[in-house]
């Protein structure tokens, strides 16, 4: 019962992600073909978002309802890093035709293909964590 509140939350998420389109294939092909500024719209303004929520609590020293305070550390800037990250997720995103969050979505929707795409993740997390050592950081 203590996870109930996860669960609605999901299912708010489930909904938002389909009544804005952020789950059509169709979208994310017009994302990719920049041929409409849907989607870069939707990744932009969560984006903004995050941005301000994330100073928000640097600068406020926001804590959890725990009470726990909440510490972001600085990460080096590395480009390799981020362009080999990049690369793997467009891909991924691309080959898909979603990114994770919405995988989920797509299964509540009746596209249950993606427990496939899902399972790839998995694994696909799992050969990273064995390779991580070896990786740029």
């Amino acid at each position: 019962m203590k996870y109930i509140k996860y669960l609605f939350i999901g299912i708010f998420f489930g909904i938002i992600m389909t009544k804005s389109e952020a789950i059509s294939w169709y979208r994310i092909q017009e994302m990719f073909r920049f041929q409409s500024f849907h989607m870069y719209g939707i990744i932009g303004s969560a984006l903004g978002v995050g941005i301000v929520l994330i100073q928000l609590i640097k600068r406020k020293h926001i804590k959890t309802y725990k009470g726990d305070v909440i510490t972001i550390k600085n990460k080096q800037f590395s480009i390799s890093r981020y362009l080999f990250g990049g690369i793997v997720f467009g891909l991924g995103w691309a080959l898909s035709g979603a990114c994770p969050g919405p995988m989920y979505t797509l299964i509540g929707n009746g596209f249950t293909v993606f427990v496939v795409i899902i399972a790839s993740a998995v694994l696909g997390t799992f050969v990273y964590g064995l390779l991580k050592r070896k990786l740029p950081h």
